[in-house]
This record gives structure tokens, sequence and C-alpha cells, in this order.
């Protein structure tokens, strides 16, 4: 059987189960571990499948983002974690960007006694706080307001974000996967874009949760990242293949960032 032939029926199979272990589909396939694991890869690249501990499951579509309000307590542990390593990545004298969310929310708290570096952000409640608590320089992109995630976006904002050099860009995101970081908002595309063309360096901040959800739209592909900083919770199968696809990745453990 060829290698399209056997991934077709993977994804067959996938299509009936869900969830799939490696072992079942050596068994299906005939195949050793070794080619099973090829043939994920190519699925992964594809954005067909995710992998899980010890197999693979469908993509899971999103349609929507939750609100700034609803993401607040989710997985709220691993992005404190996540903020506080993302800080060690923040240069002296630095231009920084901060895309909205609440995970570089925690970073921009970490930023408070900084009076070094320059913030843009699109995000009003990072606005909000660096303006109350921090002595950095400070600068909102402007945009079209998106009031469930108190944040500006499309084309205006991007083309604010295109006047900035950035030393270091914090990217934020609601789904990602080996293909790249996707979005269910199209009017997020052109900001992320800007952003990572814009930033000498891009990190993705990004508790584990989100891998395994696709949005409609492609924002970036892996390889326009620097590096991405997660939790412990990412399996160890795709923390591999991030690593093999040449990117650095940084696990943040709850609890141990002091």
């Amino acid at each position: 059987m060829i290698p399209a032939e056997r991934q077709k029926l993977i994804l067959a199979r996938l299509a009936e189960r869900g969830v799939l272990s490696i072992s079942e589909l050596t068994e299906l396939l005939d195949v050793s571990h070794m080619t099973v694991r090829r043939d994920i890869q190519q699925l992964e690249r594809e954005g067909q499948v995710m992998s899980v501990a010890g197999g693979i499951r469908l993509p899971e579509r999103i349609s929507f983002e939750p609100s700034h309000v609803s993401k607040a307590v989710m997985a709220h542990a691993a992005k404190v974690a996540i903020g506080r390593m993302a800080l060690d990545f923040v240069p002296r004298g630095g231009i920084l960007y901060l895309d909205a969310g609440t995970t570089t929310l925690e970073i921009a708290r970490g930023l408070a006694g900084r009076s070094d570096i320059a913030v843009v952000t699109n995000d009003f409640v990072i606005a909000a706080f660096l303006m109350r608590e921090a002595d950095c320089r400070l600068y909102h992109t402007g945009g079209q307001v998106e009031r469930e995630n108190q944040s500006c976006v499309g084309d205006p904002a991007a083309e604010a974000i295109r006047r900035f050099n950035f030393d270091l860009a914090f990217i934020s995101t609601s789904s990602f996967g080996l293909r790249g970081v996707s979005t269910p908002s199209e009017n997020k595309v052109a900001v992320k874009r800007a952003v990572a063309q814009s930033a000498s360096r891009s990190i993705l901040v990004t508790d584990s949760s989100k891998y395994g959800r696709i949005g409609t739209f492609n924002a970036l592909p892996l390889e326009a990242l620097s590096a991405i900083v997660t939790d412990s919770n990412l399996p160890e199968d795709v923390r591999d293949a991030i690593i093999h696809r040449g990117l650095a990745l940084h696990i943040a453990v709850p609890g141990t960032e002091g």
C-alpha cells in the first residue's frame, strides 16, 4: 500500500472513531511503527490530524473565540506560568508588541516595573493596565473595535503595527497545530501577519489546550515564529515535532515560576 492509500485509510477510520492509537494504526495498516509516524507527520502538516499522547485525533474546529471575560478563567495557572517565563525574553530598552489576549495580559503584569521599554498593543485591557501600573512608553494600535475580546483588529490596526520595528512580539492564539496558527476571525489575520513581519523575533505564547484546534483562517505558519512558550501538558510527540521544525520550545510548569 502506497503512502497516499494508507493516509486515506487512516482518515476514513479516524472519521469513524474520532481517536486512534499508534498500535491500532500499525495493526490496521500492517506496517511498522516508524511508517505510521511518517504518515501521521504528513497528515499533521496538512492540518488533517492532530497528535495526542500515544495516538491521533481529528482537529477540533472552532467557529468563534470566547470573550475576554470567559478566557480570563480558563487555564489560569498555565497562563501565569507562561507569562512569567516570557519575561525572560524581554530585552532591556526593547520595543515589544503584546497581542490581544489573557496570556499576554499576564506578561503585561510582569512588565509593570519596566520603565526602559516601549510596548505596543491592540488590547484595551493590557493598555489600561499598563497606563495605571507601568512607566513604559505605551502605544495602542487603534482599529476596528472587537467588543467581546476588548481589542482592535482589521487593516487599520495592521497598518499601525507596520509603523514599528519590534525587537520582540508576543503572539497569542485560540488555535494552533503543526500547520501553524489559525483563527476563526478573518480580521485578526492581517494583524498577526503584520506583527510577524515587523518583529525581529515572534514568540507564540499559548496554553496547551489551544493545540489541536483549527480556525477557519490560516494566520501564520510555524516558520514565521522564533519560539513557542506553552505548558507541560503539550504531548511529547508534538514537542518533538515542533523542535524538528526548527522552533525553540519552552515549557512553563505552573507553580514553579517563583
